[in-house]
C-alpha cells in the first residue's frame, strides 16, 4: 500500500516521505514569494532546516529564518517574530517545526498585520472576529514532529510572560494554506521527543473520543488516531528508521488535532499549568496524567472506551483499555508521576485554580472544579 497521497482535509497536505522536496512549489501554492522561516532554536542548526532552506534559496525565495522561539513561546517570542517579519518585507511564513515552531510561526503570520494586541484575540466566544482578517499572511506548515497536530489547526497557543498563563490564540484563517507532512523529517528526533509527541497525539485522540460534545466525523477520526499511536509508537521507540511507522504517527498527530475540534478535556487542562509553570515537555505531560484522569472520568465514559478497546483489538472493556495505557507508558519510558519531572506540590493550589479556567477544561466528560483538579495532581504528582 502506497503511504503517498494529496489531502485537502482540513487543509491541502502533500503527506509522504521526501515531500520537503516541494517546498517552494507549496510557497507558490500559497501564494507566497518571500518566505520568513521560523522554527525554534534547537531546530536551527539541524540538517533538516539546512535542506529547506537551501530549497527555499535555490528557488529564489531567499532563506530567511527566525528561531528564536522557547519551548513554551511567549509572546516575547512573538514580539521579536514580527518584528523579524517586517523588517524583511516578507509576504508568509514558513512555520517548520514541532509545536513550539509551528504555533509560533503561525501567530507571526497572524499578528504582522493586526493593530490589537495578541491577547484581544484568545479563544473565547467571537473576539476572533476583531481581527483584520486581510491582514493575515499565508502559511505553509511543515512539522518535524508527530505530535501536536498544529499543522492542521486553527490556533495557537502563548504563554503570557508575566503570570505564566497559557492562552490559545484563534483565528479561522490561522489554519495554514498548506501543509507538507514528510516522515523523514521526525526521522532525527531523540527518543524522549519521540515518545512524548506520539503521547501527545494519543491524549488528542483519547480526550476528543471522550468528549461529551457531538461530532461524529471528529468521533470516528479520534478512535482511529488512537489505533496508529497504539500500533506504531512503539515500532518506532524499536527500529526509529521504521519510515511506515513514522508516516501512521504522522498522520495520527494530524487526526487528532482535527479530531479535538470535538473538545479535549483535564488530561490537557493539567497539563497547561504545569507546562506554563516548569517549562515540562506538553506531551510527556499529557502521558503523566492520562491514567488518573481516566479514573476519574470512569463513570462517565467506560462504554465508550470499552467500543475504543475492542477496536484496538483489547480485551477487558475499560480496564483492558486502561492495562494498555499503562504497559505503554511504562514500555516507552514515560515517567509513572509528575514529581520525576521536577513538579512538586508547591504549587498544587495555584495550578488547580489555572486548571477549572483552562479551556480544555469545559470538554471534559465529568466536570472538573477547583477540588478535583487538586486531587487529580496530588495523584499526578
Amino acid at each position: 500500500m502506497s503511504l503517498t497521497a494529496n489531502w485537502s482535509y482540513p487543509t491541502a497536505i502533500r503527506f509522504g516521505a521526501g515531500r520537503l522536496s516541494e517546498l517552494a512549489a507549496a510557497c507558490s501554492q500559497a501564494g507566497i514569494s518571500r518566505p520568513l522561516l521560523v522554527t525554534d532554536r534547537g531546530l536551527a542548526d539541524l540538517p533538516i532546516t539546512h535542506q529547506a532552506r537551501t530549497l527555499m534559496r535555490d528557488a529564489g525565495l531567499g532563506d530567511a529564518m527566525f528561531c528564536d522561539v522557547d519551548p513554551n513561546p511567549t509572546e516575547l517570542n512573538l514580539e521579536a517574530g514580527i518584528a523579524a517579519y517586517r523588517a524583511g518585507g516578507h509576504d508568509g511564513v514558513v512555520a517548520f517545526g514541532g509545536g513550539s515552531g509551528l504555533d509560533l510561526g503561525k501567530l507571526v503570520a497572524f499578528m504582522a498585520g493586526q493593530t490589537r494586541p495578541v491577547w484581544d484575540f484568545e479563544d473565547i466566544g467571537d473576539w476572533w472576529t476583531r481581527a483584520d482578517a486581510e491582514a493575515i499572511a499565508p502559511i505553509v506548515a511543515v512539522p518535524t514532529t508527530a505530535g501536536t497536530g498544529s499543522e492542521v489547526g486553527r490556533a495557537g497557543v502563548l504563554t503570557n510572560s508575566r503570570d505564566h498563563v497559557k492562552k490559545i490564540i484563534f483565528h479561522p484563517k490561522v489554519l495554514p494554506s498548506v501543509v507538507i507532512c514528510d516522515p523523514e523529517l521526525t526521522v532525527g528526533m531523540p527518543k524522549t521527543i519521540t515518545v512524548g509527541t506520539g503521547m501527545d497525539a494519543f491524549a488528542h485522540c483519547l480526550e476528543a473520543y471522550s468528549s461529551p460534545h457531538y461530532h461524529p466525523m471528529s468521533q470516528g477520526i479520534a478512535l482511529e488516531g488512537m489505533r496508529l499511536v497504539n500500533e506504531n509508537l512503539p515500532r518506532v521507540v524499536a527500529d526509529p528508521g521504521d519510515i511506515e511507522a513514522r508516516a501512521h504517527l504522522m498522520s495520527a498527530a494530524a487526526m487528532g488535532a482535527t479530531a479535538f475540534q470535538k473538545g479535549l478535556g483535564a488530561v490537557h487542562a493539567l497539563s497547561h499549568p504545569v507546562g506554563a509553570l516548569y517549562n515540562t515537555h506538553h506531551g510527556m505531560t499529557n502521558a503523566v496524567v492520562i491514567p488518573p484522569v481516566l479514573t476519574f472520568n470512569r463513570s462517565a465514559i467506560e462504554n465508550r472506551i470499552a467500543a475504543a478497546a475492542a477496536y484496538l483489538g483489547l480485551t477487558g472493556g475499560f480496564d483492558g483499555f486502561y492495562e494498555r495505557v499503562m504497559r505503554l507508558r511504562a514500555d516507552l519510558g514515560v515517567p509513572d508521576r509528575l514529581g520525576e519531572m521536577g513538579v512538586d506540590r508547591t504549587q498544587i493550589d495555584r495550578m488547580a485554580g489555572m486548571a477549572v479556567e483552562d479551556p480544555s477544561a469545559g470538554g471534559n466528560p465529568v466536570p472538573l472544579d477547583v477540588s478535583s483538579a487538586r486531587a487529580l495532581f496530588e495523584a499526578c504528582i
